[in-house]
């Protein structure tokens, strides 16, 4: 007969506050702002929009003013894609009516995290009129605790 080692409280306790500072990073990524451009860099972040059915994700992204044959989609993780592309212009901050900061803008640049598990490798993108869309099938792991 097999014994089932059990797992001790410490170590349950362990686990569940590493989740919880886990949950916690992720919540604060998402609310803390930061400024939406780089110029140092000189790039801007583009607007995004992310939409999760049932068969898959849709990552919306808007890039005005964007030379098609510069569009990068890269997958940084199972779970994060990158996505940058260069602009037929340089846009300034005055362009925005801000005149308190100086500098300019050539390249859009983001990294967006993906909520649910998907296809990275089954990854479908598309440029339209200047925006981007990309479709990623979702994934559904469904774990079945064997007895």
């Amino acid at each position: 007969m097999t014994e089932r080692r059990r797992r001790s409280i410490f170590d349950l306790i362990d686990e569940y506050f590493e989740n919880l500072e886990e949950s916690v990073k992720r919540l604060r990524e998402t609310l803390m702002e930061k400024p939406s451009w780089d110029r140092k860099a000189c790039t801007i972040e583009p607007l995004r929009d992310i939409s999760v059915t049932p068969t898959e994700v849709i990552v919306t992204v808007d890039l005005p003013y964007t030379e098609e044959n510069t569009i990068r989609v890269k997958p940084l993780s199972k779970d994060v894609i990158e996505i940058s592309a260069k602009m037929r212009r340089k846009i300034s901050f005055d362009d925005f009516g801000i005149t308190h900061y100086k500098g300019e803008f050539q390249t859009f640049h983001c990294q967006t995290r993906i909520p649910v598990p998907v296809y990275m490798d089954k990854m479908e993108v598309r440029f339209k009129r200047g925006i981007l869309e990309i479709h990623l099938p979702r994934k559904h792991e469904y774990e079945i605790p064997i007895e």
